[in-house]
């Protein structure tokens, strides 16, 4: 009779509510910039803090030194290729030379009418005009490597100049923590940045919850949403040691974040 009454207890269904989750509107990222370079703060815009910024730049860091050094490696640059471009017009006409100098010497050299002393001079102007076209040629090799060396210092002037500024593009600027007058050095925080674009819910869920999480339908604050779980860590949060972090994305909210919401997955 025992094994009857276990078989009726295993196909007794059991229902699970959705348990209920609080979650606050987060921005969908959040980023500290920090410092790559070593240099003192000329600019900190605070009047920005706390507003969406578009095309502003809100920090910038001395770069009066790389411009200058900038604009000097831009006009070697020309230089050197004017050099560059003198030189190789030059062994164009010297492999000239040498071609004549080389069939004029092959000539003589088969004369037997010829004196050693003719035969001499023609091998002597022959050797020195190839001698004249390999230093050219030579010297051209030089100036080509001077140039990709200033080029390359070129770009790492306009890089520097770039990391000297930070320029935001439709992004929440949360909080500056440099100020004018101050120096940084690198990995020194700069701004806190946020981007408000979109918005995210953060749930650290139970390891039974997890099962076919993605699948399941979102209900927010009651009301059934297009959304679903994006994202589930595989392994335990490193605060919350039982439970998994998830993490829904949803549309930024028109009015204020870090509201908190009631989260349902059924």
């Amino acid at each position: 009779m025992w094994k009857y009454k276990l078989l009726i207890a295993l196909f007794i269904p059991v229902f699970v509510s959705a348990k209920v989750h609080y979650a606050k509107v987060e921005p969908y990222e959040s980023v500290v910039l920090k410092s790559a370079v070593s240099a003192l703060v000329v600019e900190s815009d605070l009047e920005f803090e706390g507003s969406i910024v578009t095309s502003k730049r809100v920090i910038h860091l001395d770069d009066t030194l790389d411009k200058s050094n900038l604009t000097d490696a831009k006009k070697s640059v020309v230089l050197l290729e004017k050099m560059l471009t003198i030189n190789e017009e030059i062994a164009t006409s010297l492999n000239g030379t040498v071609k004549r100098q080389k069939g004029y010497y092959e000539r003589i050299s088969k004369l037997s009418t010829a004196s050693k002393t003719q035969k001499d001079n023609a091998y002597s102007s022959f050797t020195s005009a190839k001698t004249q076209y390999l230093s050219t040629r030579e010297k051209i090799i030089s100036l080509e490597k001077q140039i990709m060396d200033m080029n390359y210092k070129v770009a790492q002037l306009n890089d520097s100049i770039k990391k000297k500024s930070i320029v935001l593009e439709d992004k929440y600027l949360y909080k500056l923590m440099v100020r004018k007058g101050d120096f940084v050095n690198p990995g020194v925080a700069l701004a806190q940045v946020e981007d408000a674009s979109r918005a995210k819910l953060v749930l650290f869920l139970e390891a039974e919850e997890i099962q076919g999480v993605k699948e399941k339908t979102v209900y927010l604050n009651g009301e059934k949403t297009a959304y679903q779980v994006n994202k589930v860590w595989r392994m335990t949060d490193e605060k919350f040691i039982s439970s998994y972090r998830a993490e829904i994305y949803i549309e930024a909210p028109k009015g204020l974040f870090s509201k908190l919401m009631k989260v349902e997955m059924k």
